[in-house]
C-alpha cells in the first residue's frame, strides 16, 4: 500500500493509421490487443523450468508478434531461451541476471503496430532463517515483551507472519495481549504472564512463492515479581505515512504494552472514520477498503488504561492510476485537411502523456506536437463519393411541426459538394431548409406536406453519387396529465401523475429524472414503482420517502420522433439534518461553552437541541450531558455543558429535533481537557493493622482516575494514637498505592491508633475520608511450646504433641522436622497449624531415618522462640516382596487361600502378620481381614469375580501386595501378581 511520492506513470496514446487504399477495406483492421502480459513472479526453487508471458491480438490481416525487454527488441533466433509461442514469449530455463526486466508485446500487420502494456519478470525466493541459536528473553511478570522475528531475505516483500509455541504446528493465539506484526513479523505481548514461558518460534510465508520458514527457537521466561507493577499504555507498532490508490484497501497497524492492557481507539483528525472502515485484531488492525480521495487525511491510534495512554498519528495520502478522460479514435481525413488527436488523463499525480506511432516515438518531421493533444497533417488517397457502406436512411420519421436532419455521409476524397432534391424539385437553403456543410439537410416546423422522397447528391473531382429516403410525418406527443406539485413527511407515500397523447402507430415510453438523475425503476425498486394505467400513462409512485427524495421531478415521455416534458417539485420533510462545526470554547474545570452551526430542518423548525459527551475514563458510549440552562431551544447555536470532571478529556456533539424526529448526531468536536482542580473525593475503606512487630499497616481503596482532578495526583495519611494530640502524616506520590506501612521501634505492639487519609494534586488537598480506628502489629509470641512428645507410626510417619502456648496472642503453630545428618535445617519440611490444635501426624518421612522435630507459635508479626529440638527414629521400611500364593482350594462354600512366608531383608521390618482384603472386581473396598497364619479360608459367592489382595504387615507399614482372581461359577482365574512397593498400606 506504501507507493513512492514521486509516483510516475506514463501513458501510450496509440492510433493505427495507414497510407494505403486499404484503410477504407469494410474486412481489414489493425491490431486490437484481447491478451497482454501481466506482471509475473518465478519462483527460483520451482520445478517448472520456463515463464510464459501471454500476448494476442484481433487483426485483420493476422498480426506478426516481436518482444521487447527493457525497450530494447529480443533476438529470437539468436537466444535458445526464448521461444514464440503464437503470440507468447516462452522463457525456457530463465536466469535471474538475465531475464529480470519489463517486458512487452508489439504486435503489427499491413494497418499498423501496437504496443502492450508492459510487464516485469521478477525472480522470487525466500532464504532460510540463520542456523544460529537465539538468545533467551527474560522479562518480569507484568511487564510487556517483544520478540524480533528479522526475516531472511526474500522477494517478493509480501510476507504474512505467525508465531509457533513450543512445537509446529502449534501457532500461538492472537487477542488484546497478544499481536503479531505482518509489517516487521514481530511478536508483542503487551502484560507478560507466567503462562507465557515457553519457546517461541516466527513462521514466515511468502504466497507469491507458496514457500514457508521458521526461525530457531526464542526461550520466553517470565520472572516472578510481587507485586507486579502497572504502568501507563506505551505504543511499539506505529503505522507509518502511506500512498495508497483509488479503490485498493489499505490496512494500518497499531499495538501498546502496558498493565493493565491498553485498550485501542481509532479516529481521522477532523473527520469521521470512513464508512468504509473496519477494525479487527482487538483494535490492533484499521482496515479502509475501497479507498476514495475523500479517506485522505491523518490518522490517530490512541492506546489508553488507568495508568495513562499515548498516542500516534500518520497520514494516509490517495492518489489515482491515470485514467482516460478523453481517448482517441480510427478516423478519415480530407486531402491537406487538419486532423487534431486529444487524448487526455485524469489521475493523481497529474498523469504524464506521451505519443506513439506504430510502437515508435511520435516526434518526426511534419507532425506538430502540442501538450497532450497532436496536430497531425497527412495525405491520404483520393477516392469519387459511395454510398455504399453508409446510404441516406430509407424511412424517415418526422413530429409534426417537429423538427427532422435527414444525414447524408458518403465515403468520399476529396470532400464532396452537396445537393438535395425532394422528387424531381431541387432544394435550396430557406428560413425552413438548410442544407449542412457535412451533407445533413435539416427542415424546421414539417407538416404533412413534407412527407415524399429526398435524395441527397455527392460530388468530387473524382465523381459523383447519390441516396434516397422517405419522410414521413407523424401526429406529434403532448403531455395531457402533467405531475403535480407534492408535499410529504419522511416514510409516506406519494405519487406523481403523467399522460400522454401521442402517434397511434409509434410506441410511447415515459422516463422520469430527480434533479437530472435518471431513475433506474428496477435498481431503485424499494422506493420507486411505475402505475401503468394503460400505455398512455406514466405515473411514478414513490414508496416510504426519504429526505434524499425531495427535488424536482421531470416526466419525459418520448416516442422514436420526439419527446416532451413537465415537472413539479416534491417536498419531503422529516427529522432535522445534523449539527456541523461543533467547537469548544471557554474551557473550565467542570464547564465549557460549546458552539455549532445549524443543520438542515428539513422543512419542519428545530424545536430543540441535545448535548451529548463522553470521556476518556468511560468505556461506555455517548450520554446526555447537563446544560445550563437545562433546556437548549431551537434557535440556539450555543451552550454551556456542566458538571464535568476537572482535568478529564472530552469530545462532544449535538443532537437537533423537530416535531418529526431526532436526526443524526454531529461529527465530534475536537477533544478538549477541562482545567485543573482541587480533588473533592477522598479514599474510602480505611483500615489495616497487623504486619511485622514494630509496624503500624493502614489501607484504602485508592481514588477512582476520573476523580484526581489534575496532575501529581497522591495522598496523605494522617495518624495518631488513640490518646494522642498531635497527627503524624505522611505522603504517599502513587495514585494507585493501597496501603502504607509506618515503620516505628517505639510503637507498642497492639496500640489502638485513629487514621484518615485524603487525595492530594498540584492544585492542592481535597477533604480527609472518615476516621478509622486501627491497631498496631502485635509482638511475636515469646514462648515456645512445652512437652513436645512424638512417636514414630511407620516407616514414613510419625505422630507429634505439645502443651499449647498461654498468649492470648498466639494464631498458630508451625512443626518443622528434617533428617539430622542427611537433610540441612533450612530445606525441612513444615506443617502449619491453628491455634486450636495441639497435635498433627508427620508424614513423606523416610524409613529407618533420625529426624528432628521442632515446634513454634506464630501470629501476624512473626514466629516465636522454637522448642527444644526432639529426636525420633522411623521403622524400617516394610516388606519389598509380595507373599507367593501357593494354593487355592475349594471347601464346599467357601474357599481356601495359601501363600509362602515373607522374608523380610536386611533393611527391612519383621512381619507381624498379613492383611488380606477381599473385594469385587469392580471395587476398590472390600472387606478386610488380618492373620497370624499364611492361609485363610473366604466364602464363595455365586455370582460375580471377586479379588484376594494379600501383603506382609509390619511396624514399618504394609508391603507389597500379591492378586488372584475368584470366579462366582466355582473355577479360580490366576490373576499375574501385581508387585507394588508400597510402605503405606491402602487399607
Amino acid at each position: 500500500n506504501i507507493l513512492p511520492h514521486w509516483l510516475f506513470i506514463a501513458l501510450s496514446c496509440i492510433v493505427s493509421l495507414s497510407y494505403s487504399w486499404e484503410l477504407y477495406d469494410a474486412t481489414g483492421y489493425g491490431p486490437v490487443f484481447e491478451d497482454q502480459p501481466v506482471e509475473t513472479i518465478y519462483p527460483e526453487e520451482s520445478p517448472e523450468a520456463k515463464i510464459t508471458m501471454s500476448c494476442r491480438a484481433r487483426a485483420n490481416p493476422p498480426a506478426t508478434y516481436q518482444w521487447r525487454l527493457n525497450s530494447q527488441s529480443i533476438d529470437l533466433d539468436g537466444d535458445n531461451h526464448y521461444t514464440l509461442v503464437g503470440g507468447d514469449l516462452v522463457i525456457s530455463n530463465p536466469i535471474k541476471n538475465k531475464h529480470v526486466g519489463n517486458y512487452s508485446c508489439v504486435a503489427t500487420n499491413d494497418y499498423g503496430t501496437v504496443v502492450s502494456r508492459e510487464a516485469g519478470v521478477r525472480f522470487g525466493y525466500l532464504d532460510f532463517f540463520s542456523s544460529e541459536e537465539r538468545e533467551a528473553v527474560h522479562v518480569k511478570e507484568g511487564q510487556g515483551a517483544v520478540l524480533l522475528c528479522a526475516p531472511p531475505p526474500h522477494y517478493p516483500h509480501e510476507l504474512s507472519f505467525r508465531w509457533i509455541l513450543n512445537e509446529f504446528p502449534i501457532f500461538i493465539t492472537l487477542d488484546k495481549r497478544r499481536f503479531v506484526s505482518q509489517t516487521t513479523g514481530n511478536l508483542y505481548i503487551s502484560k507478560v504472564d507466567l503462562s507465557d514461558s515457553g519457546n517461541y518460534s516466527c513462521f514466515v510465508s511468502s504466497a507469491s512463492i507458496a514457500k514457508s520458514v521458521f526461525s530457531k527457537f526464542i526461550p520466553l521466561v517470565p520472572l516472578t515479581e510481587r507485586p507486579i507493577r502497572k504502568y501507563p499504555a506505551d505504543i511499539k507498532v506505529k503505522f507509518p505515512d502511506t500512498y495508497a490508490l483509488v479503490g485498493q484497501n489499505v490496512t494500518m497497524e497499531c499495538f501498546a504494552l502496558g498493565n493493565p492492557i491498553p485498550q485501542i481507539r481509532w479516529k481521522k483528525m477532523n473527520g469521521e472514520l470512513p464508512s468504509n472502515h473496519d477494525v479487527s485484531m482487538a483494535g490492533a488492525h484499521l482496515h479502509l477498503y475501497n479507498v476514495q480521495y475523500e479517506d485522505e487525511g491523518t490518522y490517530e491510534c490512541e492506546a489508553l488504561n488507568s495508568k495513562g495512554k499515548d498516542w500516534h498519528r500518520a497520514r494516509v495520502s490517495v492518489e489515482a492510476f491515470p485514467e482516460w478522460t478523453e481517448s482517441i479514435n480510427s478516423t478519415e481525413k480530407d486531402i491537406s485537411s487538419d486532423y487534431t488527436m486529444s487524448c487526455v488523463a485524469s489521475g493523481k499525480p497529474k498523469p504524464h502523456v506521451q505519443w506513439l506511432k506504430n510502437s515508435y516515438h511520435a516526434l518526426y518531421s511534419g507532425d506538430l506536437i502540442q501538450n497532450t493533444s497532436q496536430l497531425l497533417t497527412h495525405t491520404p488517397p483520393s477516392c469519387a463519393p459511395t454510398f455504399e457502406h453508409n446510404p441516406v436512411k430509407w424511412r424517415i420519421l418526422g413530429a409534426k411541426n417537429g423538427r427532422v436532419v435527414i444525414e447524408c455521409k458518403p465515403k468520399a476524397a476529396p470532400k464532396p459538394s452537396f445537393s438535395w432534391s425532394k422528387g424531381t424539385e431541387l432544394l435550396f437553403n430557406s428560413t425552413r431548409v438548410l442544407i449542412w456543410e457535412d451533407g445533413s439537410l435539416e427542415i424546421l416546423n414539417v407538416t404533412e406536406a413534407d412527407e415524399g422522397r429526398y435524395t441527397c447528391f455527392a460530388e468530387n473531382n473524382r465523381g459523383q453519387a447519390n441516396s434516397t429516403g422517405s419522410l414521413s410525418i407523424t401526429e406529434a406527443t403532448k403531455i395531457t396529465l402533467a405531475p403535480s406539485n407534492a408535499d410529504v413527511t419522511v416514510g409516506e407515500n406519494t405519487h406523481m401523475q403523467c399522460a400522454a397523447s401521442h402517434d397511434s402507430t409509434l410506441d410511447i415510453t415515459f422516463v422520469w429524472t430527480l434533479d437530472a438523475h435518471t431513475i433506474d425503476i428496477d435498481r431503485e425498486g424499494s422506493h420507486y414503482e411505475r402505475n401503468l394505467n394503460g400505455g398512455s400513462s406514466g405515473e411514478l409512485l414513490i414508496k416510504n420517502t426519504q429526505l434524499k427524495h425531495s427535488g424536482r421531478y421531470t416526466c419525459t415521455a418520448q416516442t422514436p420522433v420526439d419527446n416532451v416534458t413537465a415537472s413539479a417539485n416534491l417536498v419531503v420533510r422529516g427529522p432535522p439534518g445534523s449539527p456541523g462545526g461543533v467547537r469548544v470554547e471557554e474551557i473550565r474545570d467542570k464547564s465549557v461553552r460549546l458552539i455549532w452551526s445549524r443543520g438542515t430542518d428539513n422543512h419542519s423548525p428545530i424545536s430543540k437541541y441535545t448535548i451529548q459527551c463522553r470521556d476518556s475514563f468511560s468505556q461506555e458510549d455517548w450520554r446526555d450531558a447537563t446544560t445550563s440552562p437545562p433546556d437548549v431551544e431551537g434557535n440556539a447555536e450555543s451552550a454551556t455543558v456542566v458538571d464535568l470532571f476537572p482535568w478529564t478529556e472530552y469530545e462532544f456533539r449535538v443532537i437537533a429535533t423537530n416535531t418529526l424526529g431526532t436526526g443524526d448526531p454531529s461529527s465530534p468536536s475536537p477533544k478538549v481537557t477541562t482545567l485543573e482542580a482541587v480533588p473533592v473525593v477522598a479514599p474510602s475503606d480505611i483500615g489495616g493493622g497487623g504486619g511485622t512487630s514494630r509496624e503500624l499497616t493502614i489501607t484504602w481503596t485508592p481514588v477512582q482516575p476520573q476523580y484526581y482532578y489534575g496532575r501529581n495526583f497522591g495522598y496523605i495519611i494522617a495518624f495518631k494514637p488513640r490518646d494522642g494530640y498531635e497527627w503524624r502524616k505522611v505522603t504517599v506520590a502513587d495514585p494507585g498505592a493501597k496501603h502504607y506501612v509506618h515503620k516505628d521501634s517505639s510503637i507498642l505492639a497492639s496500640t489502638e491508633f485513629e487514621v484518615k487519609v485524603k487525595a492530594f494534586n498540584s492544585k492542592g488537598e481535597g477533604p480527609y475520608s472518615l476516621m478509622a480506628v486501627i491497631y498496631s502489629a502485635q509482638d511475636v509470641p515469646s514462648k515456645a511450646p512445652t512437652s513436645v512428645g512424638a512417636r514414630a507410626l511407620s516407616a514414613t510417619e510419625a505422630i507429634v504433641w505439645w502443651l499449647p502456648v498461654t498468649q492470648h496472642t498466639v494464631e498458630g503453630y508451625q512443626v518443622r522436622y528434617w533428617r539430622k545428618a542427611e537433610d540441612s535445617e533450612t530445606s525441612s519440611q513444615r506443617v502449619v497449624l491453628s491455634s486450636r490444635e495441639n497435635q498433627t501426624r508427620l508424614d513423606n518421612m523416610r524409613p529407618d531415618s533420625h529426624y528432628l522435630i521442632e515446634v513454634k507459635a506464630y501470629n501476624a508479626a512473626g514466629y516465636g522462640p522454637p522448642s527444644q529440638h526432639l529426636q525420633i527414629y522411623t521403622k524400617k521400611a516394610p516388606p519389598s516382596r509380595p507373599p507367593k500364593i501357593i494354593s487355592k482350594k475349594l471347601k464346599g462354600t467357601s474357599v481356601n487361600i495359601a501363600w509362602e512366608h515373607v522374608e523380610p531383608l536386611a533393611n527391612e521390618s519383621t512381619i507381624d502378620g498379613y492383611k488380606v482384603l477381599y473385594r469385587q472386581a469392580s471395587k476398590s473396598t472390600g472387606m478386610l481381614f488380618n492373620t497370624g497364619k499364611r492361609s485363610i479360608d473366604l466364602p464363595m459367592h455365586k455370582d460375580g469375580d471377586y479379588i484376594v489382595e494379600v501383603r506382609a504387615h509390619s511396624e514399618g507399614g504394609d508391603g507389597a501386595v500379591a492378586q488372584i482372581r475368584i470366579s462366582g461359577n466355582t473355577s479360580i482365574k490366576y490373576q499375574r501378581n501385581t508387585f507394588t512397593k508400597m510402605y503405606k498400606a491402602p487399607f
